[in-house]
């Protein structure tokens, strides 16, 4: 049995489990290709498979003798990969057709070879019809579930065609290059050096977009500390933290720690940075991070919001709170967020999202500063959250609209309380950021 067989085999066990409910990276990581063309592959198939799943799904049903009757979830998940690759990849038909048919024997599914070649081959004849009728629905044209669909309309009325493609688009690739390290201009140059081509820079090109994604190890440098991968709407919440020198900096929920360690690059002279987060296994990735940029911070394991657990009393001058959340807003970088998502999720969010807030706005000085981050594009979890502890909370001032306005980075919505960008404005993730003042009591 060729490689090629079983990459196709491996993909749909992995697409399987996230149909389940497993989350994707972490399979991902569980199983590797010997060869980097494998791994290239099974990525490609599990990423896009997981995309467009809810429409491959739905066109698999048309393409049913009996629409109706329900596959084997191994079995489903095979035609899905194999349709995924008729339709959104540029391997020749007859290669995904054999290969996908010959992974069916490796997966114990020999008797339902012939089932799977008559499925693919009908798309190849009959496609253009029967998609006709399963993308009369948006939802499904779409692959959003309706729940979702549905609330990006509501809360986006203007942007949503803008969001729903943007989501499903392979992620941009964002760099931040390290500011104690390298200038952005210098970085740029060893970059094209190289035949990378930069699309775009910010902050004076210490955020650089590049034509393709690449493997970290072919970054110049980034061994050494040189860059990170970061996208540059994520970059936008140390700038809007503003921290200054002698600062005692909060990073709530930090892991894996690319705020922190971006707090860390642009102000070298904080008194204290503190990475808290409730996971110690996503603390030693912050480690690692900081490591290889040669960068200190405080780590400790606690749930930011029970404060007995860790604080020690003394206020903080700036607090970065990227709270748990949907994570709707970063669809493109983790598609089966569409399949793991339930719209029952988000007032147990909003709820957590609330209590974090009040809890560590009692840990900030007044005249102090905290940044409310999140990457859901759902407005409940978001202004929704910032705009009812406005109301009540005589402390605080929203300043998110002055300070937006100095950056680069196109439109914006600002009502509501806080700032929020669509995914796709400027090729950057959907972000929501609200910087609140606490004023002198």
């Amino acid at each position: 049995m060729s490689n090629s067989a079983t990459v196709r085999a491996r993909a749909a066990r992995i697409v399987a489990q996230v149909a389940a409910g497993r989350s994707l990276d972490p399979l991902l990581q569980d199983v590797a290709g010997e060869h980097a063309a494998d791994r290239g592959l099974l990525r490609a198939l599990c990423y896009d498979s997981t995309r467009w799943y809810l429409r491959l799904a739905a066109l698999l049903r048309q393409l049913q003798n009996r629409p109706h009757q329900k596959l084997p979830p191994l079995l489903q998940a095979l035609a899905i990969v194999g349709l995924c690759q008729l339709i959104y990849t540029n391997i020749p038909a007859h290669a995904a057709v054999d290969q996908t048919v010959a992974a069916a024997q490796l997966l114990g599914l020999e008797r339902m070879a012939g089932f799977l070649n008559a499925i693919l081959r009908r798309w190849l004849r009959e496609g253009q019809q029967l998609a006709a009728v399963v993308d009369s629905d948006e939802a499904v044209r779409t692959a959003h579930p309706r729940w979702l669909l549905d609330s990006l309309a509501h809360d986006w009325p203007e942007d949503v065609q803008q969001i729903l493609a943007a989501n499903n688009e392979h992620p941009a690739f964002w760099l931040r290059v390290n500011a104690r390290r390298c200038t952005g201009a210098a970085y740029r140059m060893r970059l094209e050096a190289r035949g990378m081509k930069v699309l775009a820079g910010m902050h004076e090109d210490h955020a650089l977009l590049l034509e393709r994604a690449v493997d970290v190890q072919e970054l110049p440098g980034f061994a050494d500390g040189l860059v990170s991968v970061q996208d540059a709407a994520a970059q936008l919440a140390a700038h809007l933290l503003e921290p200054q020198p002698g600062d005692r900096v909060l990073d709530a929920c930090a892991a894996p720690g690319g705020k922190t360690c971006h707090l860390a690059e642009l102000q070298p002279e904080l008194a204290e940075l503190l990475a808290v987060d409730v996971s110690s296994v996503r603390l030693r990735k912050v480690a690692d991070n900081l490591q290889r940029l040669d960068l200190q911070a405080q780590l400790l394991c606690a749930d930011a919001g029970q404060l007995a657990g860790w604080w020690d009393g003394k206020p903080f001058d700036r607090i970065l709170l990227d709270v748990p959340c949907s994570a709707t807003g970063v669809i493109r970088r983790h598609p089966d967020i569409k399949l793991l998502r339930r719209a029952s999720d988000i007032a147990v969010l909003v709820e957590r999202q609330s209590q974090l807030l009040d809890k560590l706005w009692s840990c900030l000085r007044p005249g102090g500063r905290l940044v409310y981050a999140s990457c859901s594009a759902l407005r409940a979890e978001t202004s929704g959250v910032v705009a009812a502890f406005l109301e009540r909370c005589s402390t605080a001032s929203d300043l998110t609209a002055g300070l937006f306005g100095k950056l680069p980075i196109g439109r914006q919505v600002c009502q509501w309380g806080g700032c929020a960008i669509a995914a796709g404005t400027l090729s950057m993730d959907g972000f929501y950021y609200a910087c609140l003042e606490k004023t002198k009591g």
